[in-house]
């Protein structure tokens, strides 16, 4: 179902036109396909959040097939955002993140993971791809990153707000 949602948010924000440009560099844009990605870890852990992740990879390429490079760099960078909060998770000790320190900690793990994955693969993915010149390429990360650390943002504390609301319900029922 979170799968799904992946899919159904990518094609809806794609094709109204809801995909927020980040203004800096307005062809890269903010989304919420990552919020269903992390909504899986926190809800069935991390092989989930590798699975969603693989199916908004796929999603985004079944819609733009000449796309498997923007595709792969989306699926990469959402589920790197999950792999550095299980890893914030594994330091804290705190499965649930009950506490705000927990949170900021295991969150903050994530974006930090995210932004230096996504560092490497733009020294990769812009030159070689792209045609962009390397040193060109150095001289984006700084704007890179604060895109990849607010789009993880986005996505970790929108996927855990939704994961709290989630367990209240649940468990209060």
């Amino acid at each position: 179902m979170l799968a799904a949602m992946v899919i159904l948010f990518d094609y809806a924000l794609k094709y109204s036109g809801l995909k927020i440009p980040f203004p800096p560099m307005p062809y890269i844009k903010f989304d919420f396909t990552g919020v269903p990605i992390m909504l899986s870890y926190f809800i069935y852990g991390l092989p989930s959040a590798g699975t969603t992740s693989l199916v908004a990879l796929l999603g985004i390429f079944m819609r733009k097939p000449s796309g498997l490079i923007d595709a792969s760099m989306k699926g990469i960078a959402e589920f790197t955002t999950a792999l550095g909060v299980a890893i914030g998770v594994k330091l804290v000790g705190d499965r649930t993140l009950s506490s705000p320190i927990a949170r900021g900690v295991s969150i903050a793990a994530g974006l930090i993971l995210r932004i230096l994955v996504m560092s490497v693969c733009n020294l990769i993915v812009l030159p070689g791809y792209r045609g962009v010149p390397y040193s060109v390429t150095v001289g984006l990360l700084p704007l890179l990153g604060v895109f990849n650390g607010m789009q993880g943002a986005i996505s970790a504390i929108l996927g855990y707000t939704l994961y709290a609301a989630y367990t209240r319900r649940v468990t209060s029922a």
